[in-house]
């Protein structure tokens, strides 16, 4: 009984772990998609991420290996900032799989107002 019991365990947590792979992108294949936006900014990194958080509640920020990602919606969206040596290098990247959540048109009106 105790093997059956984990077995089925095992079933159910595969089957939830299949549903959410489905659900959203994985950061490779988002990391490798080509850049939708990609540009120079004076404003410092932390000013850009804290904008683009006000402007924009569902994206939420990671730090990985120097430079700022935001992930905007159920990981359609990834926003990278970079410092440079003048302000910021900002790249956004969309993925295959956009969840509609925020449309491009705005935001590139956010990156705009956040970068300038």
């Amino acid at each position: 009984m105790n093997l059956h019991r984990c077995a089925l365990f095992y079933a159910v947590v595969a089957g939830v772990a299949t549903l959410a792979a489905c659900g959203s992108t994985s950061d490779p294949e988002l990391r490798a998609s080509k850049p939708v936006i990609h540009v120079s900014s004076a404003r410092a990194a932390s000013d850009i991420s804290s904008c683009l958080q006000r402007m924009i509640p569902s994206a939420q920020a990671r730090r990985d290996q120097g430079s700022t990602e935001l992930l905007v919606g159920s990981n359609a969206w990834l926003v990278t900032l970079t410092p440079s040596a003048y302000g910021s290098i900002v790249k956004v990247q969309q993925s295959s799989n956009d969840d509609g959540g925020v449309p491009e048109p705005e935001l590139r009106f956010d990156i705009a107002r956040c970068t300038t």
